[in-house]
């Protein structure tokens, strides 16, 4: 076990480090209070190969791995991880048109999401399946070469403004078979509701998509018939890792924020660094911060060589991650006293968009039904 970064790595940290301090974290405020989707910057990071981070370099990705996109997530959410969280939604949608899709779909779509010149939603949740996510009511029917899909989904990202959905719907009702289909923004049938009011992830739209009649060609199947729920699943996987990675870059940043606010802090007639009780929370929210990003690249690595344990470890990474991460930044504010409740200080946005990490992916409540029944096998019910 080796647990530092190699040089390259180290580059490629660096480089998302530099991106985040100088293109991101400026603008970051701006864009939560405003909710500005920022265009402009996700294809400067696309520039530099941050929306296609695990596609190979021959279908016009980056051809890095899990670990570093662990990396460059945590980096870019330590600027703004309502952000990063999209960027991370993206990479997600290339992934399963690398591993999916045919070399059509591959060379047609792949070079765009690279780009970014065009943006990608994901779309599994329904408003009455959300951890259920097998009891979707999304139909897809079979009508010569077309095929007519009729639903709603819910709390998507990037809803109404992505040029490009995956969207999970079944298509045999008996045996619940789903299938994964490519919608473009312009299909006739396909509209959106009005813009989600959120407590936080405010530099990304989310909105409800709706699919009346919405008849797609047959070439847009993504993989076979009926292993969509398959394919989806598969994607969460990296997609909790991910995410778990935009909890480690918030809750760090709210720790060094608050290393620095304690540093100069008056209170009794010293700083409040001195206090140790104060001290030993501190030591409490880094130590935690450190155990929680082991785990994240823990499974990282897992999933880079496909181990048998991926997906339990990407539950574990997960539900720990943004767990921890929401807390330190709680922890982060109340260190901070009143002015950490004011926007004038960052650690309110952390804060309040690291909280629904713990719900998206699969909620925490799920992540521990899955490692549980990876623990348990055959017996856990």
């Amino acid at each position: 076990m080796n647990f530092q970064l190699d040089e390259n790595m180290l580059a490629i940290q660096h480089s998302a480090r530099l991106f985040a301090e100088k293109e991101i974290l400026p603008y970051a405020a701006e864009w939560d209070k405003k909710k500005i989707f920022p265009v402009d910057c996700l294809r400067q990071a696309a520039s530099l190969g941050f929306a296609s981070i695990y596609i190979r370099e021959e279908l016009h990705g980056s051809g890095l791995d899990r670990l570093a996109a662990a990396v460059i997530f945590e980096e870019l959410a330590a600027a703004c991880p309502s952000t990063a969280a999209y960027l991370s939604i993206h990479n997600m949608v290339s992934g399963m048109i690398e591993s999916a899709g045919t070399p059509a779909q591959q060379s047609k779509w792949l070079p765009l999401l690279a780009t970014m010149k065009i943006f990608s939603s994901y779309c599994l949740t329904e408003p009455g399946s959300g951890s259920d996510a097998a009891s979707l009511k999304t139909r897809a029917e079979k009508r010569g070469n077309q095929y007519c899909l009729n639903g709603t989904k819910a709390f998507i990202s990037g809803g109404g403004h992505s040029d490009f959905y995956i969207v999970m719907a079944k298509t045999d009702i008996r045996k619940g078979a789903i299938t994964a289909f490519i919608v473009e923004k312009n299909t006739p049938g396909l509209s959106f509701g009005k813009p989600e009011q959120k407590l936080g992830w405010n530099s990304q739209p989310t909105a409800m998509v709706f699919l009346e009649n919405c008849l797609i060609p047959a070439e847009n199947m993504l993989g076979k018939e009926g292993e969509g729920f398959k394919l989806a699943l598969k994607a969460l996987d990296g997609g909790r890792i991910n995410i778990a990675a935009c909890s480690l870059g918030a809750a760090r940043a709210s720790l060094e924020h608050t290393t620095n606010y304690m540093k100069e802090r008056q209170q009794f007639g010293k700083p409040i660094a001195a206090f140790q009780a104060l001290q030993f929370r501190l030591a409490d929210m880094a130590t935690q911060l450190e155990a929680a990003r082991l785990m994240v690249h823990k499974a990282a690595c897992l999933m880079d060589n496909q181990h048998p344990e991926t997906t339990k470890m990407a539950a574990m990474a997960k539900r720990f991650a943004t767990d921890i991460g929401f807390a330190i930044c709680d922890e982060a504010l109340q260190l901070h006293g009143g002015y950490g409740y004011l926007q004038d200080f960052p650690i309110e946005r952390y804060l309040r968009d690291t909280r629904v990490h713990r719900i998206l992916e699969g909620t925490n409540e799920i992540m521990r039904l899955i490692i549980a029944r990876q623990i348990l096998g055959k017996f856990h019910d």
